[in-house]
């Protein structure tokens, strides 16, 4: 049995309504919840090596967004309508205060997320987050479309290295082949929320406390780090923000013991929303 299929097998899956079908859950553990949102062409793999870290102290819930992976895709791709389909799937599981942590196009989600919550969103993490600042120009990835075998994995490996992870020797086989299975199960383009601002237009109305994380080598900063950072820090001047030096896009798989760390730090020291301190 390999990584990713020993780990679902300790997770409790919970189903939820989706469009003509489920959104589905992965749970681990108990205690405080922790929600993890993955990213764009992605699935609750993204977070693989960051859930084993807290499903022992915490109950650690990674669902699969509505429109990848394993979830039907949804009635209405408008952000606040997805938001809302994952917050109603949320209060099934539970209704307790939680942390939130969005990779990537899951910032975005994790943010609208936290206005329909409301005093159940303790924190908001961004993690890798894009859409603060307009894009600059295009990223070129290779096409996949219709390639089977070595050269199928031989894409996904350079695509890996566009966007994804900075150090090469950590596009492993388990990356490639968790590239492979979100990628061709992917039925909503993301990139539509950043061109419409929809992260920006959650966080110029969140209340929780908003923290972030980015690798120091993003692939994905079609614009300047130092530009993400203002833009976030006009927002909320109070966000604490960390940077993985030397790590790439991915940081819950590149840098899982960084991160992890990060997070720690944050979550042992609250602070009230915005307008209670």
């Amino acid at each position: 049995m390999g990584p990713v299929a020993a780990l679902q097998a300790t997770a409790r899956r919970v189903d939820t309504p989706c469009g003509a079908g489920t959104m589905v859950w992965h749970v681990w553990g108990e205690g405080e919840p922790l929600v993890l949102l993955h990213g764009g062409v992605g699935s609750w793999r993204h977070w693989l090596r960051v859930i084993p870290h807290w499903s022992g102290t915490r109950q650690v819930i990674v669902p699969d967004l509505p429109g990848f992976s394993e979830s039907a895709v949804p009635p209405s791709t408008a952000i606040e309508d997805v938001a809302t389909i994952v917050a109603d799937g949320l209060r099934a599981i539970t209704t307790s205060p939680a942390d939130l942590a969005g990779f990537s196009f899951g910032a975005t989600v994790a943010s609208h997320l936290a206005l329909h919550l409301g005093a159940q969103a303790r924190s908001l993490t961004l993690v890798g987050a894009g859409g603060l600042v307009p894009l600059r120009a295009p990223m070129m990835l290779e096409k996949v479309r219709g390639l089977e075998g070595e050269a199928l994995r031989a894409a996904h490996r350079k695509n890996l290295g566009l966007m994804m992870i900075a150090d090469s020797a950590k596009i492993d086989d388990l990356a490639l082949d968790i590239q492979a299975w979100n990628s061709s199960r992917a039925r909503l383009d993301t990139r539509v929320y950043v061109q419409e601002g929809a992260l920006r237009r959650a966080l110029s109305q969140v209340t929780v406390p908003v923290d972030a994380v980015w690798g120091t080598l993003d692939q994905l900063a079609f614009w300047s780090l130092e530009d993400r950072v203002a833009a976030l820090r006009a927002l909320h001047p109070d966000a604490r923000i960390s940077l993985i030096p030397d790590a790439g896009h991915w940081l819950p798989y590149e840098a899982p013991g960084a991160l992890n760390e990060i997070l720690r730090g944050y979550f042992a020291t609250r602070r009230a929303p915005i307008g209670a301190q």
